[in-house]
């Protein structure tokens, strides 16, 4: 089953009961027009409303964490998702958030699971249809098995910091990484973990296109970031989203020992005595 299929691959399966289509597109909070809004306006036929601020884990002060199990089952069931169902994932840009829906799946026990090349913005490139009509299917039966190596927490990232046992990349853009740039999220510091990677997610694709550089360029970028693809990955972000877009990058150059920080610098960057690197 390949994890990447193409808008002419797509655009003979629109009608296919067995594939559900899921837009996960995601902006940052006070952005204009919002994702779902956007979404309203047009998205690909048949396609449903992924939100990954809403299916996530509400009783957490943190953005968009991992929901329970029986959460995000009940979710995607409500989609008429079932754990046999062919899901295809997309996102605007190409790969931004798409990588958090595509991680959910995967760290829940999915694997019939893509990523649509290019995204919305490679689909409208070729002047295919969009529409504003949602499309409906009746609800099936979901049951999530979450993978726990597939997500890390703090202390994982703190014992890291002496261990070494992963290398750790950060997602989030260069001037960020080195506190060149402030946080938009309010109240929380600039910079990085000690010793971690930054590889800004946007290297995973083409910059004109949105589509997915090859798996060996892939691989080059992290490599060139200093990553030794032999050990194990820890990926992070801003809040959980874009550090997937790296998990998925990863997996499309065969490595699929990765865990995401999912909470990362909205957690990590709050005032406090966790360690914070600046500069390169």
């Amino acid at each position: 089953m390949t994890s990447l299929v193409t808008t002419a691959w797509l655009a003979n399966h629109l009608d296919d009961p067995q594939v559900v289509l899921l837009d996960a597109s995601f902006k940052l909070p006070g952005a204009t027009p919002t994702a779902p809004e956007e979404f309203a306006e047009r998205h690909i036929p048949t396609a449903q409303f992924f939100d990954v601020d809403t299916v996530a884990d509400a009783g957490n002060p943190l953005p968009h964490m991992m929901p329970s199990e029986a959460e995000f089952a009940r979710t995607v069931g409500a989609l008429g998702i079932s754990n046999d169902t062919m899901v295809v994932i997309y996102d605007t840009p190409g790969l931004m958030s798409a990588g958090r829906a595509w991680w959910m799946f995967r760290s829940f026990g999915h694997r019939k699971i893509a990523i649509l090349d290019g995204g919305l913005k490679a689909w409208m490139a070729e002047g295919r249809p969009v529409t504003a009509e949602v499309a409906a299917r009746p609800a099936a039966s979901y049951r999530a098995v979450l993978d726990p190596a597939a997500v890390a927490s703090k202390a994982d990232v703190l014992a890291n910091i002496d261990s070494k046992a992963c290398d750790l990349v950060d997602a989030r853009s260069a001037a960020r990484f080195t506190a060149e740039e402030k946080e938009a999220r309010p109240g929380l510091r600039s910079g990085h973990v000690p010793g971690s990677l930054n590889v800004p997610f946007d290297r995973m694709t083409d910059p004109e296109t949105g589509r997915m550089k090859s798996p060996s360029e892939i691989a080059q970028v992290f490599r060139q970031a200093g990553l030794d693809m032999e050990r194990p990955v820890i990926a992070s972000c801003g809040s959980g989203v874009t550090a997937c877009a790296l998990a998925f990058g990863l997996h499309l150059a065969g490595k699929d020992d990765v865990a995401v920080y999912d909470g990362f610098w909205a957690e990590w960057g709050m005032p406090g005595d966790t360690p914070v690197a600046t500069g390169k």
